[in-house]
């Protein structure tokens, strides 16, 4: 699960921002006034680098805290007029990367690796 969802949301949300960055900051919305530029830079970090660490079992649980902040921000301020429905998907990877971070990483995991 850690690293199906992980993957889901890098190719889904992530990416795309990281690899077309120059009109991502110019449509992102910045629901707090941090500016295009820093709310951008927080969303990859959420959505591409913390999911890098969800694959690869590192900080797992920590990992998952901006993911979460992130998916809330967007039900909550960015999109609060969405049914259920509407916004089904955000509302699944808030269930599955907060099971995560209550949970854990599992048992296969790369820091376990370099441990002796």
């Amino acid at each position: 699960m850690r690293v199906s969802v992980s993957l889901l949301l890098l190719h889904v949300h992530g990416l795309p921002k990281l690899m077309h960055w120059s009109e991502e900051v110019q449509r992102i919305e910045d629901p707090f006034g941090l500016g295009g530029t820093l709310t951008l830079a927080l969303a990859v970090f959420a959505e591409v680098i913390c999911p890098v660490l969800l694959i690869l079992g590192i900080w797992s649980r920590l990992a998952c805290l901006p993911v979460l902040a992130v998916l809330a921000v967007a039900v909550l301020f960015i999109h609060p007029e969405w049914s259920v429905e509407q916004g089904q998907f955000a509302w699944l990877l808030i269930i599955l990367f907060l099971g995560l971070a209550l949970t854990g990483p599992g048992p296969l995991v790369i820091a376990r690796a370099f441990r002796g």
